[in-house]
């Protein structure tokens, strides 16, 4: 129980430096927004024409293609602007500005190993998609299983992707062994603005709530929805960049060994793999 506490401790400490990144620069909450906009987009797009073409009542092997090219493009287009935001993170790490623009062309540049790990995600996705699916107790626990595995295995891909020149089962094998290297913080880190989020989630739709109760009747409702989805998706924005700028940290740090800026005064090796070795120092 120590141990949990001690992990989320540790990931408030990774959330509210990931706070100073985002408000120093607040251009890297574009890149999620733009993400979640080319996604949403793509989706309703695609849902709807299997919807007028009938492939959800026909099942069979085209729902399961359908599956495919959803968790495809859906995977790349997260996984290109995720790119962009690790890259803009890292910039800033350097002492440099980043830009939405720069940030993109870097992303772009890597457009082949993320199209790569796009397919591969995208056909182990219908695979627990297809497991799931049976009507059976011990298939859909199993396909719980794989997928918590796939997701640890697969947390630091992106910048991974970004930031070596390695093969695509070096991919997996350097994102699993950061994990390793770091599972402590990582957790925590997970832990931690996944409580951030869902608290700015909370404020943003009692806002809503409370301009229903406050705005008259007449116009009541209309502006409890915009002030309430405004807010909601504001949470989520800042909680998707606290994510990406505290991934791009403990990478920075498992792979170079040095707390990178704004987080010069936190002890990442405090929890984690095996780095007794290392001479960071400082508060959680």
């Amino acid at each position: 129980m120590f141990g949990v506490f001690r992990r989320l401790k540790i990931g408030f400490g990774m959330a509210r430096r990931s706070g100073r990144v985002l408000r120093a620069h607040p251009n890297l909450l574009i890149l999620p927004l733009l993400g979640g906009i080319a996604g949403i987009a793509f989706v309703a797009t695609l849902f709807g024409a299997l919807y007028a073409g009938g492939v959800y009542d026909s099942g069979g092997a085209m729902l399961y293609v359908a599956l495919f090219v959803i968790y495809l493009v859906e995977t790349f287009v997260a996984s290109f602007f995720a790119a962009a935001l690790v890259a803009a993170t890292r910039s800033v790490f350097h002492g440099d500005e980043p830009t939405v623009a720069g940030a993109m062309r870097q992303a772009w540049d890597h457009k082949w190993p993320l199209l790569v790990w796009s397919v591969i995600a995208a056909v182990v996705g219908v695979i627990i998609q297809a497991i799931e699916s049976q009507d059976n107790i011990v298939a859909e626990v199993l396909a719980g299983l794989f997928a918590v595995a796939w997701s640890v295995m697969t947390y630091f891909v992106v910048p991974v992707i970004v930031f070596e020149d390695t093969s695509v089962t070096g991919i997996f094998s350097e994102s699993a062994r950061t994990f390793k290297d770091t599972w402590g913080e990582s957790i925590g880190a997970m832990g931690a603005i996944n409580l951030v989020t869902f608290a700015f989630v909370l404020v943003g739709a009692l806002l809503g709530v409370v301009t229903f109760l406050v705005v008259p009747s007449g116009i009541g409702v209309a502006a409890a929805v915009v002030v309430g989805l405004s807010g909601i998706v504001l949470g989520l924005l800042i909680g998707k960049s606290l994510t990406g700028i505290a991934k791009t940290a403990l990478y920075v740090y498992a792979t170079e060994q040095t707390a990178p800026e704004f987080f010069e005064d936190m002890d990442f090796s405090g929890l984690g793999g095996d780095r007794g070795s290392s001479s960071v120092g400082g508060r959680i």
